[in-house]
């Protein structure tokens, strides 16, 4: 069962940039779709961006091109680079596997994501 441990999280001033770390307990190079989802209070947790073990990434709409996967796989590490932060960014951004079954299929809900990190909070204000 893997375990995941976001850090990275803070505040941060429109325009500015952060990046977030999620380490996970074991190997998940190619076995596991890895994704970040974000929530706001009162809000569902929507994912942004995922990385299936194929190494292809999806990023939702709201931060596409500004948002950037990586992995660093000899330290079962990913990372969510966000630059051009907004106002609109605030929330708490959550890490989360699913194991691939029989294809690298990536899930949008978070109800089909098994894992979870405990969440990194990030807050865009001036």
């Amino acid at each position: 069962q893997v375990q995941l441990v976001e850090s990275g999280g803070g505040s941060v001033q429109p325009g500015g940039s952060l990046r977030l770390s999620c380490a996970a307990s074991e190997d998940t190079y190619s076995a596991y779709c890895m994704a970040w989802f974000r929530q706001v209070p009162g809000k569902k947790r929507e994912k942004i961006a995922s990385i299936d073990g194929g190494g292809a990434t999806t990023y939702a709409n709201p931060v596409k091109d500004r948002f950037a996967l990586s992995k660093d796989n000899a330290k079962n590490t990913l990372y969510l680079t966000m630059n051009s932060l907004k106002v609109e960014d605030t929330a708490m951004y959550y890490c989360a596997a699913e194991r691939h079954v029989y294809n690298y299929y990536c899930p949008w809900n978070a109800a089909d994501f098994s894992f979870w990190g405990q969440g990194t909070q990030v807050t865009v204000s001036s």
